[in-house]
């Protein structure tokens, strides 16, 4: 599953780049010294990989909740259906329902103080701006959010979304440095290819939750297994 949260986060970033490239566009880094750039690029990096950490964190533990309460299978094929589904029906389906109005105001808040800190070039500027960017909403980001929670535990939640943001590094500094390579058919091609991934990743989950017994795909869940789990984590 972490491999999954790489591709994605690799995958998706060519769809993120639309919100997040101006930021990274925007970066106050410094033009002349390539050491203080590349310095300044990875903190930008960190804040965001901690923003990510904390959300997986935060919704693995509501996934902990439920896992608790013996829904871990039903948890994981129901977040796999959530996934193809998300895919599968049309955009304009979802843009009659603005979901994201009850937060409305905090992201308001957000995207301020981002333009703010996009003003100054103090020591902490670059990962005030990562941190913040981290919590912009984000289509790829909700897919990576699903599958914290079908994680079903607040460290496992929290080491997916990090390694999610691992795979968004790669493009998002070469937004930083080319931003002319992120044209063209290329990747328009990456982008007709992120649907078919993210339906991947939801049969995975499905597959997870049925119990088939596939090793390492499809594995048996025992009651002592969920129990021996749940002490675990």
């Amino acid at each position: 599953m972490l491999i999954s949260a790489f591709v994605l986060g690799l995958l998706g970033s060519f769809h993120c780049i639309g919100m997040c490239g101006p930021i990274a566009f925007m970066l106050p880094v410094n033009r002349t010294n390539a050491y203080k750039k590349i310095s300044q690029i990875t903190i930008y990096h960190i804040g965001r990989l901690l923003a990510y950490s904390i959300i997986g964190f935060v919704f693995g533990l509501i996934g902990k909740s439920l896992y608790i309460f013996g829904f871990q299978q039903q948890l994981s094929i129901a977040i796999g259906v959530l996934m193809i589904l998300v895919v599968l029906i049309p955009q304009q389906t979802f843009n009659k329902f603005n979901f994201s109005k009850p937060i409305y105001k905090l992201i308001s808040k957000v995207k301020s103080a981002l333009g703010q800190a996009l003003k100054r070039k103090t020591a902490d500027t670059f990962l005030t701006i990562g941190f913040l960017n981290g919590f912009l909403p984000c289509g790829l980001v909700y897919m990576a959010v699903f599958a914290a929670i079908a994680e079903g535990n607040a460290l496992s939640g929290s080491l997916y979304m990090a390694v999610f943001g691992l795979g968004t590094i790669p493009l998002m500094t070469t937004a930083i440095y080319f931003s002319q390579f992120l044209k063209g058919k290329t990747r328009q091609r990456i982008q007709k290819a992120i649907p078919v991934f993210v339906i991947i990743i939801g049969v995975l989950f499905i597959l997870r939750g049925l119990g088939l017994g596939i090793p390492y795909i499809s594995p048996t869940l025992t009651n002592d297994t969920v129990t021996s789990s749940i002490n675990c984590h």
